[in-house]
């Protein structure tokens, strides 16, 4: 019974880290000599029922309202190869391609029109990255891609419904309205693996006294460029340096350096995973603004542990932050978050259920009306049943809050979805 409940433990979590981009290695070595071509993708699709602030728009005449039910789905393909060369040095790439989103148009979005204003007919580069190493002597990862806060984050529970949650990169949590919260609590987004950086993977060394693996990952990213942004306007390298600096201050990071060391002990049918790391991160600097942001230094610590099929997990993050991984601006107050979750497997079936809670400074600017703390938690459930290994059928439920009163307006807002979808891997 336990090694069932280990088996559809694994199986389950691996069918919905749709989000992970944790591609890189295939499950069976490759061959010394040899490439290995692959094609992998993943198919969401999802319908739910909405409610919440932002659900109407205008007043009076030419109003609309919009309707509670919508859906929501996402297309990816992952192309890739990996190799090894005859002297057992792997290598390899990895893309991960989407299709684009677009306002509403009533014509269809991805559809052959060609009316312009139709819709979008294109998909698009998130993750790009190319790997070299040895188990002995580690891995390099050079390209668009994952850091250390995402690789080794822990106690992220989100292995239940659509494999997301708040991260943004799910189906449901897309047709919530304007009333949702953000988080940073989630290293898993696209602020922080969308950009071009080094990365390098230890080897695991093993703790003679438990029989542990000791682990770390440190990467460093110049600026906040993609792997191929920066060069249209000035056709040079200080175009990579100076691209989209209007595009606000904010949110365009330089020398970006984040390092995890993670502990993995396997022990009396305990399989339990630690990590504990830091970020760091400068301004781009913007002579013209008139609102200074302090540099970015997040903490993140995390542990989860799994027994036969049920997996337990809390992640704490804190310090010098926004959501999104934003800069905060000079003299607001730190950020705090933490989320607890569970999910549990048997057979087909699995149900999760994860928390979070988050203070930061959100839209509080020195002289502005806002107080001085926003507040945001998000509740997410969800079922699953594996109708076969890569389809996976879910119903979800999220509730989300925020709250960051003005002199003027009691600053509210929240917004919930019930859904049911659909996730294929290939």
């Amino acid at each position: 019974m336990r090694k069932l409940l280990l088996a559809s433990a694994a199986s389950m979590a691996a069918l919905l880290a749709a989000t992970s981009g944790a591609m890189a290695q295939p499950a069976k070595p490759v061959a010394p000599g040899t490439v290995a071509v692959h094609l992998n993708g993943y198919l969401q699709f999802a319908i739910g029922d909405v409610g919440g602030n932002g659900m109407t728009g205008g007043k009076g005449f030419g109003a609309y309202k919009l309707s509670p039910v919508g859906t929501i789905g996402d297309v990816r393909l992952y192309p890739g190869i990996d190799g090894m060369t005859d002297n057992g040095i792997a290598y390899g790439a990895q893309v991960e391609l989407r299709t684009t989103t677009s306002n509403a148009t009533g014509k269809g979005v991805n559809n052959a029109s060609t009316n312009t204003t139709a819709g979008v007919n294109s998909i698009y580069v998130r993750r790009a990255y190319g790997y070299i190493g040895t188990a002995e002597f580690g891995y390099v990862r050079f390209g668009q891609t994952d850091g250390a806060f995402t690789l080794l984050q822990r106690g992220v529970i989100e292995a239940f419904g659509d494999g997301a949650q708040w991260t943004a990169e799910g189906a449901p949590v897309n047709l919530l309205p304007s009333g949702a919260p953000g988080q940073f609590i989630y290293a898993d987004q696209g602020a922080l693996y969308t950009t071009d950086k080094l990365v390098y993977i230890t080897p695991a060394v093993t703790d003679p006294l438990l029989d542990g693996k000791l682990s770390a990952v440190v990467s460093y990213e110049p600026n906040s460029n993609g792997i191929k942004e920066g060069y249209a306007s000035l056709s040079s390298i200080y175009g990579a340096q100076v691209s989209s600096i209007g595009g606000g201050s904010n949110t365009r990071r330089r020398n970006t350096f984040d390092g995890m060391v993670n502990y993995g002990l396997k022990a009396d049918g305990f399989a339990t995973q630690a990590s504990v790391g830091y970020l760091a991160s400068s301004p781009l600097g913007d002579l013209t603004g008139t609102q200074a942001y302090s540099s970015m230094g997040v903490f993140q610590a995390g542990a989860q542990t799994t027994y036969g099929g049920l997996t337990l997990g809390a992640n704490l993050k804190s310090g010098s932050v926004e959501d999104g991984y934003a800069f905060k601006p000079r003299g607001g107050r730190n950020a705090l978050a933490y989320t607890v979750g569970a999910v549990y497997a048997i057979g087909p079936y699995s149900l999760g259920a994860s928390y979070f809670n988050s203070q930061t400074s959100g839209a509080w600017t020195q002289g502005g009306t806002d107080a001085r703390t926003l507040s945001e938690y998000g509740f997410a459930t969800g079922a699953n049943y594996a109708l076969a290994k890569p389809v996976s059928l879910f119903v979800e439920y999220m509730y989300g809050h925020k709250h960051q009163p003005t002199t003027t307006t009691p600053g509210n807002g929240q917004a919930q979805v019930v859904a049911a979808g659909a996730t294929i891997k290939w």
